[in-house]
């Protein structure tokens, strides 16, 4: 089985990747990157969360090569649901995890992260966000996605806003949904680990800012007005106050 982790970029997506792996660990399924290296899918799970990009059927046929044949491991995604997501879905191979943030936020983040890597000289995949403009289009892309995901059937759906500020109740339903057992001591122990606030060094933990409702403080009111005109019927739907 695949368990694959998806979200909104600059959502928690890679803390909620690393839970969801250790997690899993505790079962003692493999690691995504033993199985990147050992079936030699380098080309499709990229960077340290294996990441898998697009859902396409040639990239998801290639993992479920490995899965087939007995492994479970965890990759994560950025990307929309397709049908090849849902068949796999459907048939018990993949199971899916998403994790959304206030779109306001996750462009601001995304925003002051490529533009930090940008000063010191080493440019990322959100350098390119040189300005409101572009960040609103950039956000605009992954909340069309968010709506594909609400759509989905038998997909766990969680806020950064919530599993931030509601830990126990949020780590409780992906146990739940993971089929785990929260009695275990080896679980304990993850979702102690991962929980806001308790090792800020432990990788998949460290938020630069991670601030709800950081936009507010960082845009200016016209700049907020067209947020709400652009997104303003998205918000509603995803329960942020506009």
């Amino acid at each position: 089985m695949i368990v694959l982790s998806v979200g909104m970029p600059r959502a928690g997506s890679g803390w909620h990747y690393n839970l969801i792996h250790d997690l899993m660990k505790t079962t003692g399924c493999a690691d995504a990157r033993d199985i990147r290296e050992k079936y030699h899918l380098q080309k499709i799970l990229t960077e340290v969360n294996c990441n898998i990009g697009v859902l396409s059927p040639r990239r998801l046929a290639m993992v479920t090569l490995p899965a087939l044949m007995g492994n479970t491991f965890v990759i994560k995604a950025h990307a929309g649901p397709t049908s090849a997501s849902r068949l796999l879905a459907g048939s018990g191979l993949l199971r899916i995890a998403y994790i959304y943030r206030d779109p306001r936020d996750a462009m601001l983040s995304a925003f002051d992260y490529g533009q930090r890597a940008l000063a010191r000289g080493r440019p990322n995949a959100f350098s390119h966000l040189s300005d409101f403009e572009k960040s609103l289009d950039f956000i605009l892309e992954y909340v069309q996605i968010w709506e594909r995901w609400m759509g989905e059937k038998n997909v766990l759906i969680a806020r950064y806003e919530d599993l931030l500020t509601n830990y126990d109740a949020e780590s409780a339903k992906l146990v739940k949904y993971l089929k785990l057992d929260s009695a275990q001591p080896e679980v304990r122990a993850v979702i102690e680990q991962y929980r806001p606030g308790a090792n800020d060094s432990q990788q998949g933990l460290h938020f630069y800012k991670g601030k709800i409702g950081r936009f507010r403080e960082s845009y200016t009111k016209d700049q907020q007005s067209v947020l709400v005109e652009k997104l303003g019927g998205f918000l509603d739907r995803m329960g942020y106050d506009k």
